[in-house]
């Protein structure tokens, strides 16, 4: 833990890097926040834009440059861990590309980093599950590197709906509806649990509400990014109502 005591954050006080029109990464963690922790935000400054298939990777690439300093940003409020609230980036380039990432952010802020995608695993493997379905806002490239890093981990994704969000902001307009419809079409009876990633995508209370009409995990990656904080950090609280890996695990 960083020196000092915390008023608000007396037990961990965590940074999170998001793209700077990312409206739903905040809420989402703060909507899990036990009493001692406390969650920071890092802005990564980004353009708020039309995305295509053709400027895709520029998108890609303006978070990327973005994200140190961010982080350096962060850390000046003595965070004691960061999560990389960027969905795409902590997939992008399979097991190799996510864990030289956090590698790289590890030995640049001096504190662990949980990455989204990891934390994603972990929450699959705590449920036991290995067969599975996914939810992205993304384009078909994102969605290629999304389903190839579950693949590379273990995984075996049966279906996959990318949302082709026009935009950055776009994302976080998607309504609850659209995102309930399109995990109610992904579910099967041979899947074992269903993904929503894209920290932009306001998923974390469909996920949980669906747990209990679907009756398997349904995995949000904001939610499952601060579950995976508190538990490196050996705090074990439950918190009930935003779904099943925070009150089971």
């Amino acid at each position: 833990m960083s020196e000092g005591t915390d008023a608000l954050g007396y037990r961990l006080k965590v940074g999170v890097v998001v793209p700077s029109t990312n409206t739903t990464v905040q809420p989402e963690t703060d909507a899990v926040r036990v009493p001692g922790v406390s969650f920071h935000i890092g802005r990564i400054p980004i353009q708020e834009r039309k995305i295509s298939t053709d400027s895709f990777l520029d998108h890609v690439a303006a978070m990327r440059a973005g994200i140190e300093t961010a982080t350096d940003q962060v850390m000046t409020a003595g965070v004691d861990s960061l999560i990389m609230g960027v969905a795409l980036e902590a997939f992008w380039g399979g097991l190799k590309g996510s864990e030289e990432l956090r590698t790289r952010l590890e030995a640049h802020a001096g504190v662990p980093v949980i990455l989204g995608s990891e934390a994603v695993a972990d929450a699959l493997r705590a449920f036991g599950a290995r067969r599975i379905a996914v939810l992205t806002p993304h384009m078909s490239k994102g969605d290629a590197e999304v389903r190839a890093w579950l693949e590379e981990a273990g995984f075996e994704v049966a279906g996959l709906t990318g949302l082709e969000c026009a935009s950055p902001r776009a994302i976080a307009q998607v309504p609850e509806a659209r995102i309930r419809e399109a995990l109610q079409a992904l579910d099967a009876p041979e899947v074992e649990a269903l993904v929503q990633v894209g920290t932009n995508l306001a998923g974390a209370a469909v996920c949980a509400e669906g747990e209990r009409w679907l009756g398997k995990p349904c995995i949000s990656i904001n939610t499952v990014s601060a579950w995976a904080a508190l538990r490196r950090a050996g705090i074990e609280d439950r918190v009930r109502g935003r779904g099943r890996i925070f009150e089971e695990h």
